[in-house]
């Protein structure tokens, strides 16, 4: 169902992005891997790939800048004649009291979350109306449903990434492009590996399954999101977060 088809999956050298990858890769998907700054963890990710005999294609760059990220879905669509997956899942966090955090802190979340979603959508969206085809999976988080104190930024810009996949699903649908959002909860990733086991302990214990999620278990949902089970499925918002939020 998703055989030879070409997915670019931003942030992929690590934790969810990674899985992501590897999900639609041994679906058959090409894949266009981005990063920004780690290139063993992603030269690791490429052998993983290649191993399960699909193309993997790795481009360098910072999605948050606007010329970059359409230089990202050129060099894909040169490379593979096509783009049928874009999965918007580069992001940082830079935490912090309301009252203590610092400017450029909120801005460069904004930039890498927000902002570099928009700008990989804004020129993916040009190949794909012309295709009258393709699937726009963003990554949101459930704190950007329901907030989270020491993340007023990072809370901004998924809630942000929830309004840009309603808005751009109305636009894009009229030539079949459905636009989606996956909300993660707590889920194991480097960012989480740094909690102390109390910290852990107590958000699990606020999760009606009782522990944290699996960065494949997002890409599950993801794939299924890029697939044609998903054919009529637009402008929706998915948690994968075990019931946290309801």
């Amino acid at each position: 169902m998703l055989k030879r088809k070409t997915a670019i999956v931003t942030g992929a050298s690590r934790g969810i992005g990674r899985a992501i990858a590897l999900n639609l890769a041994s679906q058959g998907v090409n894949i266009v891997l981005n990063y920004r700054n780690d290139v063993e963890a992603m030269q690791e990710v490429i052998k993983e790939i290649e191993a399960k005999g699909v193309r993997v294609v790795a481009i360098k760059g910072d999605v948050s800048d606007f010329k970059q990220a359409e230089n990202i879905i050129k060099a894909a669509t040169e490379s593979f004649g096509s783009l049928d997956i874009l999965v918007n899942n580069a992001g940082i966090t830079r935490d912090g009291l309301i009252m203590r955090m610092k400017e450029e802190d909120f801005d460069n979340v904004i930039a890498v979350n927000l902002k570099g979603a928009f700008n990989c959508i804004r020129h993916a969206s040009l190949v794909m109306m012309k295709q009258r085809s393709g699937k726009i999976i963003n990554i949101a988080s459930v704190v950007g449903i329901v907030g989270n104190a020491g993340q007023s930024n990072y809370a901004a810009s998924k809630a942000g990434i929830i309004g840009i996949t309603k808005s751009v699903a109305r636009e894009l649908a009229c030539r079949g492009v459905n636009v989606n959002a996956v909300a993660p909860g707590f889920i194991e990733t480097d960012m989480t590996a740094i909690l102390s086991d109390k910290i852990k302990r107590v958000m699990e214990e606020g999760i009606p399954f009782k522990r944290q999620g699996k960065a494949e278990e997002v890409a599950n949902v993801v794939s299924f999101l890029a697939s044609d089970m998903a054919s009529y499925i637009t402008g929706q918002v998915i948690n994968v977060d075990g019931g946290m939020v309801m």
